[in-house]
């Protein structure tokens, strides 16, 4: 009733009598108690048949994906990345996925993350193998398969570019 702000994306009202759910900010003249049921999420309003505020617009709400906008899209592509998205395809097959393009993708990056998608995939590949260089004595070519890498030599000089040493003295420093 108060329309605290605070309270905005953290529940939703529905009003039976219309079968609109608004956001707890909506400006419109508040239903009767008896008429209204409250929801977690838009969805759970939309799954009992409400459907949106056109004043409010409870889709846009804080947190939702439309209002973050395309910070979800860099999200959801580092997702991709650290399960493994760039490991055996390109930029361009993980931008298709996004539903972007490749050049748009690469300025996202650069805005959000301030690396490219390449970079944040060879990050995450070099972080994995020195893991597993810690906590295993598997051979290191399965070192390399495991941690992303194609081939042993790219394994080798991505390492030595990042560590400023070769894998194997790492290994032979723990031991």
């Amino acid at each position: 009733m108060s329309r605290d702000k605070s309270y905005d994306g953290l529940f939703f009202s529905g009003v039976r009598t219309t079968r609109i759910y608004c956001r707890p900010v909506c400006p419109v003249r508040p239903a009767k108690a008896e008429n209204v049921t409250f929801y977690l999420s838009a969805a759970a309003a939309e799954q009992e048949g409400f459907r949106p505020c056109l004043r409010c617009r409870p889709e846009t709400a804080p947190f939702s994906p439309a209002w973050k906008g395309s910070r979800t899209t860099v999200e959801r592509a580092l997702r991709l990345i650290s399960s493994g998205a760039l490991d055996d395809a390109n930029i361009q097959t993980l931008a298709e996925r996004l539903g972007i393009g490749p050049r748009h993708l690469s300025r996202l990056f650069k805005k959000y993350v301030g690396a490219s998608p390449a970079q944040v995939a060879r990050t995450g590949r070099v972080q994995r193998a020195k893991r597993l260089l810690d906590e295993t004595k598997l051979p290191m070519t399965e070192v390399a398969l495991r941690s992303g890498f194609c081939s042993l030599r790219r394994f080798n000089s991505v390492f030595a570019e990042v560590y400023k040493r070769p894998p194997t003295s790492i290994r032979r420093a723990k031991a």
